[in-house]
């Protein structure tokens, strides 16, 4: 089952399946995409985020965006799938309307994987059904309709992450500046490496992010921002052809004997043994 709308006036797509490993590549595009990958399956899922094995339980979802490189090499049983584009539905123009960014999509911390608990599972269940008939139901306010279902499915999704992966102790202030935190650093680590640059765009002294964070999570905020520009560079390496000096000025680095000191700094080995490691891997 696969289900697609698309506005190619506006390159607007917005897909579903029941399926996303065997019906990835009969979309007319899913490039660029944020998806929630759901196990509706009563046993649990393997799949891979970035080179990394992923077990995905019964009734749980993991979002991933454009930036993540994920592979159904390893998954056995059929992964329900709901996917968009920035032209169909923008997080970040509705910020505020969905709280969603810094938390299930563009996150500095582990993927943010979700269960759906017993008592909602039937309200995720029916907002599929009515999902899949939306689809169904072809006229000029169709796009509009769908649009509404899927903010809806952010805010529940977002709601369940925010009670499952936040410190409850935090108040709604504190968590809101912990995920523009985060956001923010997703879009400039590359350019901005101190912890001082976050706190200004936030309002935020330095202290007071390291203290809040220091409550939230064992990282402090320098570590973060090291962290994501990490995981950057593992990512052009693992999978692309890129050249360590191509990946050092990508990354912001004016000098390539820099990110080679940075890179061995935080993995123990240089860019070219992570590589040939790679090569060598089963």
């Amino acid at each position: 089952m696969k289900y697609e709308y698309s506005d190619p006036k506006l390159g607007a797509i917005l897909g579903l399946t029941n399926d996303i490993r065997k019906d990835k590549d009969y979309f007319s595009s899913t490039a660029n995409t944020i998806k929630f990958l759901w196990n509706r399956n009563p046993e649990p899922i393997s799949l891979e985020v970035d080179g990394f094995d992923l077990m995905l339980e019964p009734n749980q979802i993991v979002t991933v965006t454009y930036l993540q490189q994920v592979s159904f090499v390893k998954t056995r049983l059929p992964l329900s799938s709901v996917f968009f584009n920035r032209e169909f539905y923008c997080i970040s123009d509705h910020d505020a309307e969905v709280s969603c960014n810094g938390i299930l999509f563009f996150g500095t911390q582990d993927l943010p994987i979700i269960s759906i608990p017993t008592d909602q599972q039937r309200k995720f269940n029916l907002w599929y059904e009515v999902f899949v008939e939306e689809f169904s139901t072809p006229d000029n306010i169709q796009g509009d309709m769908l649009q509404m279902l899927l903010k809806r499915l952010i805010i529940m999704s977002t709601r369940l992450a925010k009670e499952q992966l936040i410190v409850k102790s935090l108040d709604n202030t504190q968590i809101d500046t912990i995920r523009k935190f985060n956001y923010l650093v997703d879009i400039h680590y590359k350019t901005k490496r101190k912890v001082s640059d976050y706190a200004d765009m936030l309002f935020k002294s330095p202290k007071t992010l390291s203290n809040l964070f220091s409550i939230y999570n064992q990282k402090t905020p320098q570590q973060i921002i090291l962290d994501r520009l990490m995981l950057e560079a593992k990512r052009l390496i693992h999978f692309t052809e890129k050249q360590n000096q191509e990946i050092a000025y990508d990354l912001g680095f004016n000098d390539p004997a820099h990110f080679s000191r940075f890179f061995k700094k935080m993995t123990d080995m240089s860019p070219s043994e992570y590589r040939e490691n790679l090569l060598i891997a089963p």
